[in-house]
Order: C-alpha cells, then structure tokens, then sequence
C-alpha cells in the first residue's frame, strides 16, 4: 500500500506539539503507512515573500498525479467519518499518492491552494501550525481507525 505523504512546513519546535505529532504518527502508521516530508520554513522576513517560497518548494515535491489535500482555514469542513471516506477513496487509487499539506506560521502561499485537490478546514478558527499538525495526525489517525473498524473511534 501507498504512504499518505504529510508536507508540513518546518520542524515542530515546541515540545509538546513535537511529542503529540511524533505519537499520533505512530498511532497512524499502526494502519495505514504515512511519511512524514519537513520542508524548511523560508528565510525572508516579509510574510508574503516567505510564504511564496515555502509554496515554490512545496510544489517542486508534489508531482502532477498526487491528490493534494492543503490545510486553510477557508476549507470545508469534515467529520471523522467523511474524513475516513475521503482518505479511503485516495488510498484506493492506484495512481495517485494522497498528499496532506500544513503551512508554516504564516500559512499557503496562493500557488499552493491553487493546486489543491481539496482544501480542508480542521476548525472555523486559524491554528498554530504546530498544534494543526498534532490535530491533522490525529483525525487521520482516527480516520484509520475507522476504516480498520478499530474501537478508537467511539
């Protein structure tokens, strides 16, 4: 079977977000394989600048047939079980990698959200980047769950 490839922007820095992202990967990986890809945070200090190539070195790792799921606040949002079907229907594709995307502090640049298969929302409200890998890892953790027909989700 296939990794779900997690890009994420930057190396959890704060501990407990570190530790919580490290087990819930775990957990995961009990299921389903995931691999984890670190992009390094960009250097400029303007916010746009810094977005727009954290984006270029985004994209330059996604290839044309991945399904791109991005993390924005402006997404739909799932519940754990439309979240379930949505990993499931590109787990089963053969031809596709299922690839979930986490900005750094200062979010996607617009070529990032623009190439997106889906744009998915973990909250109505705007997360730390840290805390919204440790929430991503967990809803697909509990995803895989699901579909193994595991207890965890009750």
């Amino acid at each position: 079977m296939k990794p779900i490839r997690l890009y994420v922007i930057g190396a959890a820095k704060t501990p407990f977000f570190k530790d919580a992202a490290a087990h819930y990967l775990v957990a995961l990986r009990r299921h389903l394989p995931a691999e984890e890809i670190v992009v390094r945070d960009g250097k400029a200090a303007d916010a746009a600048r810094r977005k727009d190539e954290e984006g270029k070195a985004l994209l330059a790792r996604l290839s044309p047939r991945d399904t791109v799921i991005v993390l924005d606040e402006h997404g739909r949002g799932l519940t754990s079980r439309e979240l379930a079907a949505k990993v499931s229907a590109c787990i089963e594709d053969p031809g596709r990698v299922p690839c979930f995307v986490i900005g750094g502090a200062y979010g996607l640049s617009q070529a990032v959200l623009d190439r997106a298969d889906l744009t998915l929302s973990l909250c109505p409200g705007t997360l730390p980047h840290e805390l919204a890998r440790v929430v991503l890892y967990e809803q697909l953790y509990r995803a895989a769950a699901i579909l193994a027909g595991a207890p965890y989700h009750h």
